[in-house]
C-alpha cells in the first residue's frame, strides 16, 4: 500500500494520489483567535476579520467532568495495558520474523480472520479530492504573500525590550530561536497583540509577541487541539471515516466521526493499537500544520463528501466570505487554529476510550462514534499521567459507592439517586452540619413547593433560559414545570407581605429538590444527575448590606471547607460587556465585593474581567481535592433582577435613606435598583447577552414606589449539589470517611467466649443510644478474618472484645488508619473513657481519624 504521509522530503508523488505534501510551507496570513471550545474562556466572534470567519461548533462539551473523565479513562488504560502484551512479545521475536509480520499487519492480515486492515484500501477518494483544491489555492496565497512589501518591523516582548524583524518574512518562531534554542524547542504556541498565532506564521506589521510552553492553559489547549488532528488523521486512514469536529477538553482531545463505510460500526478497544501505530507514524513524521485562508465556495466543494462539513459551512460561514483551513499530512479540516509547529513536538499520545455521541448533541440527529485521546511533550507526563488515571479509578465514586453500599441507580428512574442506608447516613449528616450552620448566621430555614405553573417560569425568565431543561406536566388544561432551581419561590415568599428595611437582611435557606431534564447519555454517577438537592440560599438585603453579608458568606465557606481539608481559590468576576442596569450600580456592587475579598483574603483573590453574569457580578468560588482536581460547589452572585422581575420592594425609613447607608449608596441605589430601570428585562437565551438599552414592557414594568426600594438578592451556596459534593468527598477521601461523617464507625468483633457475645451487644447498643453508627460481627469467621473484614469496609475503628474487657468494662481499639496497632499499647480502656473520646472527635468534625 502506498504511503500516505512525508516528513523526511519536502515534498513527494504519490501516484495513487497524484498530489504533493506541503511539509516545509509557511502558514499564511490573515487575523484568527483561537477556538476555546469548552475552557472557561469567551468564544471569539464568528467573523474575525471583515473578510475571514470560522465556524463555532455547537458539540463542544460545556464544562467537562473530571470525576467521570479520569475514571473511564483508567478503565480503559488497564484494556490498553493488556493489548500491549502482544506487542511486547513481538518486540522479543527474531527480525526476520517480526518485519514478516509487520508486513502481513500492512497488508490487512495481521490482528486475525475479518480484522480490519491498519489503512484502508484503496484510499478514499477525498484524500484526493480535497488535497488537490488545496494545493490549487495554497500555490495561490503563496504568490499572494510573495507580493507583499517586505517592510522592517518592530517586536516588542513582556519584558519591554524589542527586536527588529521584516513583514511577512520573520515568525515568531524566529524570534524564539534567536532568544534560545532551549526556547524554541519548549515554546508551544505565541500571541501576537490580542491573537494566539502559530510559531511558523510571518508577522504581517509590529506587535506585540509572547510565548506560552505547554504548562500554560494556552499551550495545553493549542497542544491538545493539534494532537485531535492527528488523532483525526489516523482515523480517516483506519476507518475511512467522515470526520465531525475535533476539539481539545480540558484534560485532553475528542474527535467526532461517522465511520463512513464502515456504518455501523462501533469503535472498540480492538481499534485503539492500530490507531496508535498509525499516530506514532505521523509523529515520527513531523508533519507541518499548515494554514490556508479558503473563501466559502471553495470550501463547499473541498468537503462535499462529508454533510456534516456542509452542514457547518453553510450555517456558520456567511456567503462571500472565507475561513482557514489546516492540513497536516492528507488530512485536511475545517479549523480556526492555530497549532504546533509540526506533530513531532507530540512525544507521547494514547487513545483513551471511544463512546457514542450525536452530531450537534442533538439525539434527533446522526449517531457519531467520539474518540478521546490525550498527548504530552514527555513521555514522563504520560508516565505520570496513567499513575493518576490507575489512582482516579480506585477512587472512583461509584466504584466506592457500590463496595460500600452507598447508592445505586435503576433503570425506572434515570438520573436519579437512590440513597441505601449507609449513603443516607453520609447525606443527613452533611444536611445537620450545614443546618447547624444556619442557626448560628441568621438563615432561616423555608420549604417551597416542587411543581410551579409556567408564568412563574415565564415571570422568572427561566422558560426562556431553561425550558428545554426542565420537566413540564399537563395540569388541569395548564402547564407547570418541576423547578430547576429554589430563586422563584424564595422571591414569592419575600414579596407575600410588606417588608421593611428593618426585616433586612432576610436570609432564606432551603434544601430544596432540584429537577433538570439532563440527556440520558449525559448521566453520570452522581455527578451529573437529574434530580439532587442544593443547599441553597437567597439573602435579600440593601445595598449598604452587600459587603457584610458576602464577607459573612466567606467566613461559611472557610468553617466547612476547613472541616473536609479543601483549599479554595476566589475569583470575582466584573461587568460582562453586555449587561442588564447602569455603569454606577454595577462599579457600586464590584466595589463592595472587591472589599470583602481584600477583608477575608487580602492579596489571596484573583479578578476576572468581563465574566460576571449579565444580571449581576459574581464571586467563582473553587476547591482543590486530595488529587489536586478542581471543582466549583459554591456560588456567591448578586442579583439586581429577579427583585424587579418579581416587583420586589422593602419600605424605606423615614428621611428615604436606609439605616446605615452612606450618602454614596443612597445616591447610586435609586438610580440603579430602585429607579426600576430594570423594568421588564427579558432573560437572554442561553449563549446571547442583552444591552442596557433592551430593558422593555415586561412582567414587572412598574418601579418601586416613592417609599420603597428594591432589595439587592445574593444567591448563595456552600455544597451546592450534594450529590455532586458527595461524590466529591468520596473520591477526596477515596471512601476513608472521617468518623463524624463516616457511615461506618465502630465495629465491635466479639471473641467466641461465653457471654462475650452478650457484652458486645450491650455495648452496641450503648453506643447507638449516643448517636454512634455501630455494629456488632456475629458472624463464623476467625477473629482476624472479621478484623480484616471491618478494615476493608473502612470502619473507623474497630472494638475488639473478649474476658477480659467484659470484666474490667473496658475495649481494645484498633485504629482504621493504623493496620495492626493497638491503643495504649496493648492496655484496654475504659468504656466510659472511649465514649467521651469518641463523642469529642464526632463535635470536634476532626479530619484525623484519631482518639484523644
Amino acid at each position: 500500500m502506498l504511503s500516505l504521509l512525508c516528513a523526511a522530503r519536502k515534498a513527494r508523488c504519490l501516484a495513487a494520489l497524484s498530489r504533493v505534501s506541503h511539509c516545509d510551507s509557511h502558514p499564511l496570513d490573515s487575523f484568527a483567535r483561537i477556538t476555546p471550545f469548552q475552557l472557561p474562556l469567551r468564544l471569539p466572534s464568528l467573523i474575525t476579520s471583515s473578510n475571514m470567519t470560522h465556524p463555532a461548533s455547537t458539540t463542544a462539551p460545556s464544562g467537562g467532568n473530571p470525576l467521570q473523565e479520569v475514571t473511564d479513562g483508567a478503565q480503559q488504560l488497564a484494556i490498553n495495558q493488556e493489548q500491549q502484551k502482544p506487542q511486547d512479545a513481538a518486540q522479543k521475536q527474531p527480525k526476520a520474523q517480526q518485519a514478516k509480520k509487520e508486513k502481513k499487519q500492512k497488508a490487512g492480515g495481521a490482528a486475525g480472520e475479518g480484522s480490519r486492515p491498519l489503512e484502508m484500501t484503496p484510499v478514499p477518494d477525498f484524500f484526493e479530492h480535497r488535497m488537490r483544491i488545496f494545493d490549487k489555492l495554497k500555490a495561490e496565497q503563496d504568490a499572494e504573500r510573495a507580493s507583499k512589501s517586505r517592510e522592517e518591523i518592530t517586536i516588542t516582548l513582556p519584558d519591554g525590550s524589542s527586536r527588529t524583524g521584516t513583514a511577512w518574512e520573520t515568525s515568531p518562531f524566529d524570534v524564539a530561536r534567536e532568544i534560545s534554542k532551549s526556547l524554541s524547542e519548549r515554546v508551544v504556541i505565541s500571541k501576537v497583540d490580542d491573537a494566539l498565532w502559530d510559531l511558523p506564521r510571518p508577522l504581517e506589521k509590529s506587535c506585540k509577541l509572547e510565548f506560552f510552553d505547554f504548562e500554560t492553559p494556552e499551550g495545553k489547549r493549542v497542544f491538545w487541539h493539534s494532537s485531535a488532528h492527528v488523532l483525526g488523521e489516523a482515523a480517516e486512514r483506519h476507518f475511512g471515516c467522515h470526520l465531525c469536529i475535533g476539539p481539545p477538553t480540558e484534560d485532553g482531545f475528542f474527535y467526532e466521526m461517522a465511520m463512513g463505510k464502515s456504518e455501523g460500526h462501533n469503535v472498540t478497544p480492538d481499534d485503539y493499537i492500530p490507531l496508535e501505530t498509525l499516530i506514532n507514524s505521523v509523529i515520527k513524521e513531523k508533519q507541518s500544520f499548515d494554514r490556508l485562508v479558503v473563501p466559502k465556495a471553495d470550501l463547499l466543494e473541498m468537503f462535499k463528501y462529508n454533510k456534516y462539513k456542509q452542514h457547518i459551512i453553510s450555517s456558520k460561514i456567511p456567503d462571500g466570505t472565507s475561513t482557514t483551513v489546516y492540513r497536516c499530512g492528507p488530512m485536511i479540516d475545517l479549523c480556526v487554529g492555530p497549532h504546533i509547529v509540526n506533530t513531532g513536538r507530540i512525544k507521547a499520545m494514547s487513545v483513551m476510550k471511544a463512546s457514542a455521541s450525536y452530531f450537534l448533541g442533538n439525539q434527533a440527529n446522526d449517531s457519531l462514534q467520539r474518540l478521546y485521546g490525550i498527548s504530552f511533550p514527555d513521555k514522563k507526563q504520560m508516565t505520570e499521567y496513567k499513575q493518576f488515571l490507575l489512582e482516579a479509578a480506585k477512587r472512583d465514586h461509584r466504584r466506592i459507592g457500590k463496595d460500600q453500599e452507598l447508592f445505586l441507580f435503576n433503570e425506572f428512574s434515570p438520573g436519579c439517586c437512590f440513597w441505601l442506608p449507609h449513603g443516607t447516613r453520609i447525606y443527613n449528616t452533611l444536611t445537620e452540619f450545614i443546618r447547624s450552620e444556619y442557626r448560628q448566621r441568621g438563615f432561616d430555614e423555608v420549604i417551597s413547593p416542587n411543581m410551579f405553573n409556567s408564568k412563574l417560569w415565564e415571570t422568572s425568565g427561566h422558560s426562556a433560559n431553561y425550558k428545554d431543561g426542565m420537566f413540564s406536566l399537563a395540569v388541569e388544561k395548564e402547564t407547570f414545570g418541576l423547578k430547576p432551581m429554589n430563586c422563584p419561590g424564595h422571591c414569592l415568599m419575600f414579596g407575600a407581605r410588606e417588608r421593611t428595611y428593618k426585616e433586612l437582611p432576610l436570609r432564606y435557606a432551603e434544601f430544596g429538590v432540584i429537577h433538570r431534564n439532563e440527556a440520558s447519555g449525559a448521566l453520570s454517577g452522581l455527578t451529573r444527575v437529574r434530580r439532587f438537592v442544593q443547599d441553597d440560599a437567597h439573602i435579600f438585603c440593601m445595598a449598604s448590606q452587600i459587603e457584610d453579608e458576602v464577607t459573612a458568606a466567606f467566613d461559611f465557606l472557610d468553617s466547612v471547607y476547613g472541616k473536609f481539608g479543601f483549599d479554595f481559590k476566589l475569583e470575582l468576576s466584573t461587568r460582562p460587556e453586555k449587561f442588564l442596569g447602569d455603569i454606577e450600580t454595577w462599579d457600586l456592587a464590584e466595589q463592595r465585593l472587591e472589599s470583602a475579598l481584600n477583608k477575608f483574603m487580602p492579596g489571596r483573590w484573583e479578578m476576572n474581567p468581563g465574566d460576571g453574569a449579565f444580571y449581576g457580578p459574581k464571586i467563582d468560588i473553587t476547591i482543590s481535592d486530595a488529587m489536586k482536581r478542581q471543582f466549583q460547589c459554591a456560588t456567591i452572585q448578586l442579583d439586581f433582577q429577579l427583585p424587579q422581575r418579581f416587583g420586589l420592594q422593602f419600605r424605606k425609613p423615614t428621611g428615604g435613606r436606609a439605616a446605615g447607608e452612606d450618602a454614596s449608596a443612597s445616591a447610586a441605589v435609586p438610580a440603579g435598583i430602585g429607579a426600576g430601570e430594570f423594568a421588564g428585562a427579558q432573560l437572554p437565551a442561553t449563549g446571547t447577552s442583552v444591552t442596557t438599552t433592551q430593558a422593555s414592557t415586561g412582567p414587572s414594568a412598574t418601579p418601586a414606589s416613592a417609599d420603597f426600594e428594591r432589595p439587592v438578592m445574593i444567591h448563595r451556596a456552600v455544597l451546592g449539589s450534594l450529590e455532586r459534593f458527595i461524590a466529591i468527598l468520596t473520591e477526596h477521601f477515596a471512601g476513608k470517611w472521617p468518623f463524624w461523617v463516616s457511615p461506618r464507625q465502630v465495629m465491635i468483633v466479639p471473641i467466641a467466649i461465653p457471654g462475650v457475645y452478650e457484652y458486645a451487644q450491650s455495648l452496641k447498643d450503648l453506643l447507638w443510644s449516643k448517636g454512634f453508627y455501630v455494629e456488632v460481627d456475629q458472624g463464623p469467621d476467625t477473629l482476624n478474618k472479621k478484623i480484616r473484614n471491618a478494615e476493608i469496609a473502612q470502619w473507623n475503628f474497630i472494638f475488639v472484645v473478649g474476658a477480659t474487657e467484659m470484666e474490667t468494662n473496658s475495649v481494645n481499639v484498633r485504629n482504621r488508619d493504623q493496620v495492626g496497632e493497638k491503643v495504649r499499647n496493648d492496655e484496654t480502656v475504659k468504656v466510659d473513657v472511649v465514649l467521651e473520646q469518641l463523642s469529642k472527635l464526632r463535635e470536634e468534625r476532626r479530619i484525623e481519624n484519631k482518639l484523644i
